[in-house]
């Protein structure tokens, strides 16, 4: 069951970064570490792993507040 949770949390982040991608850049989310951009096809891939987990863990302590 906490896999499922993870997995949605998870799956919100990266739907957070689809819609609000540019705006988090200039906070200096989608630039750490874990985060990986390549070009493939010609079209530019992004996938925020590591800002998803920070934004996923943020979320889990507001939640844990509320």
């Amino acid at each position: 069951m906490n896999v499922i949770r993870w997995l949605g949390i998870v799956f919100i982040a990266l739907l957070v970064f689809s819609a609000f991608g540019p705006w988090l850049e200039k906070l200096g989310l989608g630039k750490l570490p874990g985060d990986v951009r390549f070009r493939l096809f010609g079209r530019d891939v992004f996938l925020p792993f590591a800002s998803s987990v920070l934004i996923g863990l943020i979320g889990l302590v507001v939640a844990r507040f509320l």
